[in-house]
């Protein structure tokens, strides 16, 4: 599904009114009917109950008087609360008004602080609350009256119904503009807006619905629009593919996987085990030589490969050629878990990146190999994923981990385009960016997850599936969404507190064999 910034929403109602001659009343009507029949759905007890609707002067505000009116006819008591004059109104939301007004719906105009406080205990009566202040054009800072009016209907411990996006949140960034409402509901017009799926926005948002509007297919379809959220029915389809039944282990790929050292050879192990229960045929693990024995026993269905070491038992130099040889008739390789920052380890690393041609999968150790440089090395794979945290990705680009936060799609998008590589940006609503500027936002996951190893077992995820052959884009969507949908069923289960990594990968299988 296609996300949006403000602008691109506001081009996509102007192409619907002026080229394909959908009258704008006819989009508002659709939103709030749509939004009455989600209520509906959500509050079941709607009708024995007293609704607000706290109106703005926009289009907005004209979404609340439609929904105030199919409220109405269904035998709900609502009351709409005008934060302005009617005489204020213009266009489709002062018609909307008229029409409620001439059906003897109630509306009290409180277009100041002063008439705002004499309504304050009606407002504070009703069991539910719907925002219609502002939309999704809002720029500038909430001051004066309009802050005082969200402050106060954060404070009343009711429901909250946003119309579209909760007031005061920024549509592009996801940040109060000064101040935002805090949503139980947010019912969102023709596609979810950027501000609503990143953070800081989804903790003013709640539960999110999408409201089809009537936009026609062909406009969206046709919209240069490269922000997408991930959505388990894609991925289903595209890992639905049944195995034939006269076949063997070669015919799902063998992965190599170059990592552990010393105290992290955990990582090395959970990114091997991750991949062969994504499906993998075969996984062999490149591992400094003192540390095989360990391994071997470790791991049971993984094949091992040790090779030279540097004194302090991480891969040396020397271990260059044979793992040319081992990459020979490997359908991918991953790099970086638990492999240590020796400097000889890391010189191995970026010659290796240099000289590959198979997929590459860096993650941890082997992106900060990258970060020693002045600057990336020229990438001439076709096919090279990172996967770094918010830190790695810092050191990549020789910036912070606030400045990477700050703008975590832009940073994205720009390194991909830049590098012609995937990249998986992890941390809240992970993001994958391709190399031709699409950012595809994550929405599963949770804090369960900020626990060590879970990105060794995500980096393995993506190893498995990229080395069976499945479209990078697809594997990347379709590790990157189960990764975080295992982490939410074991926090169902058990709690995020006591999630490890561990209890990722022992639900991939049930995830997998449910059709997800």
């Amino acid at each position: 599904m296609k996300v949006t910034t403000a602008e691109q929403m506001q081009e996509l109602d102007r192409k619907a009114i002026e080229l394909y001659r959908i009258p704008g009343i006819v989009l508002m009507e659709n939103a709030g009917r749509g939004a009455t029949e989600e209520i509906l759905k959500t509050f079941p007890e709607i009708e024995k109950k007293r609704v607000a609707i706290i109106s703005g002067k926009g289009n907005n505000g004209g979404d609340g008087f439609v929904m105030a009116r199919y409220l109405m006819n269904r035998g709900v008591s609502v009351r709409v609360f005008l934060l302005t004059e009617p005489k204020a109104l213009r266009g489709d939301a002062e018609i909307n008004y008229s029409i409620f007004h001439r059906m003897k719906g109630e509306v009290i105009s409180v277009p100041s602080s002063k008439e705002y406080q004499k309504v304050k205990k009606e407002i504070e009566k009703a069991d539910l609350i719907i925002d219609a202040i502002f939309g999704t054009g809002l720029d500038a800072e909430v001051r004066g009256y309009y802050r005082e009016v969200i402050d106060h209907l954060n404070t009343l411990h009711k429901p909250i119904v946003a119309v579209d996006i909760p007031s005061g949140l920024s549509a592009d960034t996801g940040k109060p503009l000064g101040v935002s409402v805090r949503a139980t509901l947010t019912l969102t017009f023709g596609l979810p807006k950027i501000g609503l799926l990143i953070s800081p926005g989804v903790e003013y948002v709640g539960t999110l619905k999408v409201i089809d509007i009537g936009f026609p297919k062909r406009l969206i379809e046709e919209e240069q629009i490269q922000t997408y959220l991930i959505e388990k029915e894609e991925i289903k389809k595209g890992l639905s593919v049944p195995r034939r039944l006269d076949t063997h282990k070669g015919d799902y790929g063998h992965l190599l996987v170059i990592a552990g050292s010393v105290g992290k050879t955990g990582a090395a192990a959970m990114a091997c085990e991750a991949a062969l229960r994504m499906g993998a045929g075969l996984v062999t693990l490149a591992i400094p030589r003192s540390l095989n024995p360990i391994m071997e026993m470790k791991l049971t269905e993984v094949m091992t490969e040790p090779l030279p070491e540097t004194q302090k038992q991480t891969l040396s130099l020397k271990a260059y050629s044979p793992l040319l040889r081992l990459c020979e008739n490997k359908k991918a390789v991953l790099i970086g878990p638990g492999i240590g920052t020796h400097p000889e380890t890391q010189t191995l690393i970026v010659k290796l990146i240099k000289t590959l041609n198979i997929p590459i999968i860096l993650d941890a150790d082997g992106l900060n190999a990258l970060a020693t440089q002045a600057k990336l090395p020229p990438l001439n794979n076709p096919l090279i994923i990172f996967t770094p945290h918010p830190g790695e990705m810092a050191r990549l680009i020789h910036s912070t981990s606030k400045e990477v936060q700050e703008n975590r799609i832009g940073v994205s998008r720009t390194f991909s385009t830049s590098h012609r590589v995937y990249l998986v940006l992890k941390g809240f609503r992970t993001l994958i960016a391709t190399p031709n500027g699409e950012v595809y936002i994550n929405p599963t996951g949770n804090p369960g997850l900020a626990s060590g190893g879970t990105g060794d077992v995500l980096s393995g995820m993506i190893g498995g599936l990229i080395c069976q052959g499945f479209d990078p884009l697809l594997s990347l969507q379709a590790a990157v969404y189960l990764h975080g949908l295992a982490g939410d069923e074991v926090a169902r289960e058990i709690g995020e507190k006591s999630l490890v990594a561990t209890d990722l990968i022992k639900k991939i299988p049930s995830l997998l064999q449910g059709g997800i």
